[in-house]
């Protein structure tokens, strides 16, 4: 027992002495401890950390500034920050535009009609918008291929059998699939309202070619996708004014979840989760203070019995 507290409060009690002064047990893991040799590692570990940041974030700035296509503006979209849900209501709307406007060209082909359940539509509503498409099934008894109405579980259908088709009805350009567009384009749902509401006349200069339209925020300018979205271009059909501006917020709040269906449950958990780890984290300090209590505030002191 003397052996294993010497060891540890560096008081050498197995040593022979005659008087000792009471001696403190310092366990100390500040700082203080530390040698110059690990501090300047430290230090220079945290300067270059910082550097090779500063030097990434430098550089995709000059890479952004280096492009040819407008930067979209961010706007103020309702779902911005860590603990704001998206707007239902323009989900919905968002998905009238697509049905209306969009589905001619583009797919959605990771969503399906029973992610509309509880979201924009009841269950009984996303059966009936299932149930306007004909999917292909099969094969049957037979071995035939046959149409039948859409079911829940089944994902929205392309406009397009397949890619050649699709590149033969739009001057050789492959409209992409929108499901993860916001994901996968920089600037997310304000690349989407941009593009779609930034056509304008090409400038001096810009040469187009045949079917190719000018639009300042898809790359290179020219895009062979018309613009689409006009005053009353789609209908509501709760009554809100379809004007351009508002259909291309709409969709692109559709799209914004399109991208992240579960964005709202990740969200709700996120909150539940910080509220559960903060009450266990005030449980736990409590119990630290309360537990190591008579430790922090010990004082040992020994002395040594001198004989005569």
């Amino acid at each position: 027992m003397a052996a294993a507290v010497g060891r540890i409060c560096g008081a050498r009690l197995l040593q022979k002495y005659g008087i000792v002064a009471p001696q403190i047990c310092q366990l100390s893991t500040n700082a203080q401890a530390w040698t110059k040799s690990r501090k300047l590692w430290l230090t220079t570990l945290g300067v270059g950390a910082g550097g090779v940041g500063a030097l990434l974030f430098a550089l995709e700035q000059s890479v952004q500034a280096s492009g040819t296509e407008a930067h979209p503006y961010h706007q103020p979209w309702s779902h911005n920050g860590w603990f704001q849900s998206l707007d239902h209501a323009s989900i919905r709307r968002g998905y009238e535009v697509y049905k209306q406007v969009c589905k001619a060209c583009h797919s959605l082909q990771y969503i399906a009609y029973r992610n509309l359940v509880n979201v924009s539509h009841t269950e009984e509503e996303a059966k009936a918008e299932a149930a306007e498409v004909m999917i292909k099934d099969g094969p049957d008894e037979e071995g035939n291929y046959f149409e039948r109405p859409g079911k829940l579980s089944d994902y929205f259908p392309s406009p397009y059998p397949n890619e050649n088709a699709a590149r033969a009805a739009n001057n050789g350009a492959y409209p992409p699939d929108l499901s993860l567009i916001v994901s996968g384009r920089k600037g997310g749902e304000d690349y989407i309202f941009a593009l779609l509401t930034g056509y304008m006349e090409a400038p001096a200069g810009v040469i187009l070619r045949e079917g190719q339209n000018y639009n300042p925020y898809f790359p290179g300018g020219a895009i062979s996708m018309a613009q689409v979205l006009f005053d009353e271009a789609a209908e509501y059909t709760d009554g809100t004014p379809a004007t351009a501006s508002q259909l291309a917020k709409d969709v692109a709040t559709f799209l914004r979840w399109c991208s992240e269906p579960e964005l709202d449950d990740r969200r709700l958990m996120t909150i539940k989760a910080i509220g559960i780890f903060s009450f266990l984290a005030a449980i736990v300090y409590y119990y630290k203070r309360h537990k190591w209590s008579t430790m922090k505030s010990r004082k040992l002191a020994y002395k040594a019995v001198s004989k005569k």
